[in-house]
């Protein structure tokens, strides 16, 4: 299989290391409910894993949780409840929303706030070697330690600079893009011990101390969504090589699109959601999947309800396909393996989706029409390969 790499922006081949793949994908900061640019992520990541471990890859999926960040404050605060309360809650959410899309679950979930003995290490490891200091009570990785700062990116400085005012981060007292590891205590904010001061975390050395944990110093593959690219993953690399001084970090970085609506990303801090919840009202959740694989995972695409219902439509004949039943013998033999090869071809070459999925509903469509003929084998290969995009229809 060949998936692109967003930091050689080429075409790779995935290598497994005797047979087995670690997989990390950043996960949710639970601090609101699921929305559809969350699904189309993780639904991307179900069938990476599902089309490996279908070519026999033991996969060891870990996905995190940030329930230790700004935003998980903020809303703590407005709710009115706990941080575990709201953590608990939003989690739930998503879990049953994932649940009903037939993502698998991963096999690992670490919790930022259960992960400050690694934390803590990793940030040690960082002063230790010159790559962090102390500034008021607070601890920065010194970007200009790490040369290959902007590898993953591409961006400029100035176009880094601009992204990280626009996401309002704290900018380090030496340089505006040293980015910060811990914070120094502040009222009413969740805080642990630390040799440099009572505080707590920074966003990204906590996914670096949670997948090192989980899988070592070096992943084959990372990733999340188009957004996180930069500061977030730029800065995984950064501080992990540095701590560690393996490299790389990642053999493979993979980063899913984003879905617009209305005109822009879909996000939490526009409003302009779409919830998962609210379409499994109306919809099937084979018809919610197939609207997104549907989508590349590498483009960004607007989503509108006129794809949902065309997709339901298209969930319905696959199901109709699949309990479709001739008796064996009955006639000549419907044959799949042109539009089954064209399916696994497409699932190799970077995770086509839309063409794997335009092959399955082909060999949908020749199984209905062969009255008469002998459909067991066809249908058994519809099957495999529905059940590999996830499909609830194929269960």
């Amino acid at each position: 299989m060949q998936l692109y790499n967003s930091l050689t922006r080429q075409l790779q081949s995935v290598r497994p290391r005797n047979g087995r793949l670690s997989l990390y994908v950043c996960g949710i900061t639970p601090y609101d409910v699921t929305h559809l640019g969350h699904a189309f992520t993780y639904t991307m990541f179900d069938v990476l894993r599902r089309y490996l471990e279908w070519q026999g890859v033991a996969v060891t999926h870990i996905q995190n949780v940030t329930d230790v960040d700004d935003d998980m404050v903020r809303k703590s605060r407005e709710r009115g409840v706990s941080i575990s309360e709201l953590t608990r809650i939003n989690v739930d959410w998503f879990n049953d929303d994932m649940r009903a899309l037939g993502v698998l679950p991963p096999h690992h979930t670490p919790y930022a706030s259960a992960a400050m003995p690694q934390i803590i290490e990793l940030i040690d490891a960082l002063l230790r070697r010159g790559n962090a200091y102390t500034a008021a009570g607070a601890v920065y990785f010194d970007v200009s330690s790490f040369p290959a700062y902007g590898r993953l990116s591409r961006l400029p400085r100035e176009h880094m600079l601009a992204e990280a005012h626009r996401q309002r981060l704290r900018a380090g007292p030496r340089d505006p893009l040293d980015f910060l590891l811990w914070q120094e205590e502040a009222g009413g904010e969740p805080a642990w011990d630390a040799p440099w001061g009572r505080g707590r975390p920074g966003w990204h050395i906590e996914c670096s101390a949670m997948a090192i944990a989980a899988a070592g110093p070096s992943l084959d593959l990372h990733g999340g969504g188009h957004d996180l690219i930069f500061p977030h993953h730029e800065s995984e690399i950064a501080q992990s090589e540095s701590a560690t001084g393996i490299a790389p970090y990642v053999h493979g970085w993979m980063h899913t699109g984003m879905i617009r609506y209305q005109g822009e990303k879909m996000s939490k801090s526009l409003g302009n959601l779409v919830l998962v919840k609210d379409l499994l009202r109306d919809h099937h959740p084979d018809a919610i999947r197939l609207s997104l694989l549907g989508i590349h995972y590498r483009d960004s695409q607007e989503w509108t309800a006129g794809e949902l219902m065309t997709a339901d439509q298209a969930a319905a004949r696959l199901a109709t396909a699949l309990r479709h039943r001739d008796a064996a013998g009955a006639g000549p033999e419907v044959e799949a393996a042109p539009w089954l090869e064209r399916f696994w071809a497409a699932l190799a070459a970077d995770l086509d989706t839309p063409r794997a999925v335009r092959a399955l509903l082909e060999l949908a469509g020749e199984v209905l029409r062969g009255a008469g003929r002998n459909t067991t084998a066809a249908r058994a290969g519809l099957r495999e390969a529905a059940q590999v995009l996830g499909l609830r229809g194929a269960a």
